[in-house]
């Protein structure tokens, strides 16, 4: 522990001003008071020299003595094999480890419906937020690889960004009746706008060769684009 009465002592005996070295509205204080000290220590006066002055001084005592001043917190050390110095000052403390706190408790979560992002119509992520899980590139690789096809297909579009396929699933849950066959993810459709707009001739058909509509679909569920509002 420090017994800042005697610190502020021994630095008014030195014409230092203590309460302002140990003031936090003053932090260049204590660099400037360290550094007049350090000089003292070698015999140069530094009371009554500017800023600039004693920067200029540290540096040229760095440059041509190799010395390393006491606000980096390095010193030079020497090889212990040659005896001779390392050619860059090295930092010497103490080595201490930071322990992290991750419970189970406070990671787990769950959701079943929840917010969404308006711009994706994607569940939003993490657990501050109250979202999903996220389920990514590798995780459809995964699924794929044990050919969990109907999980899959479920996980991109019911739970995901299939605005009319959640909306039917949620209805069929509250009725207790069957899901019905999933319908096209948001992004598909993004995608599918973006092509189009590239000047691509792009339709989307069923398996009956019949072109599907996503304002249709959006109309058979209530839901009106934002044009249409």
């Amino acid at each position: 522990s420090i017994d800042f009465d005697k610190a502020k002592a021994w630095l008014c005996e030195r014409n230092f001003d203590a309460e302002q070295i140990f003031d936090d509205r003053h932090r260049g204080e204590a660099r400037k008071a360290c550094l007049c000290l350090w000089l003292e220590g070698f015999g140069i006066k530094s009371q009554g020299m500017s800023e600039e002055e004693i920067e200029d001084v540290v540096e040229r005592l760095q440059q041509e003595q190799r010395l390393s001043p006491p606000i980096y917190g390095k010193v030079w050390l020497r090889d212990g094999i040659t005896g001779e110095e390392f050619d860059q000052p090295i930092t010497v403390g103490s080595i201490y480890m930071m322990k992290l706190v991750h419970l189970v408790e406070d990671k787990v979560h769950a959701r079943s419906t929840g917010p969404y992002s308006l711009i994706t119509q994607q569940p939003l992520g993490g657990k501050a937020q109250f979202g999903g899980q996220r389920f990514g590139e590798m995780e459809v690789w995964a699924l794929e690889a044990y050919g969990a096809s109907h999980m899959l297909q479920e996980l991109l579009t019911v739970k995901s960004d299939d605005v009319a396929g959640r909306a039917k699933a949620y209805e069929a849950l509250v009725k207790g009746e069957d899901i019905m066959h999933p319908g096209v993810p948001e992004s598909f459709k993004v995608l599918f706008m973006e092509l189009r707009s590239l000047g691509l001739a792009v339709e989307l058909l069923s398996d009956e060769e019949e072109m599907i509509s996503f304002l249709e679909e959006r109309k058979k569920i209530g839901i009106k684009p934002k044009s249409l509002r």
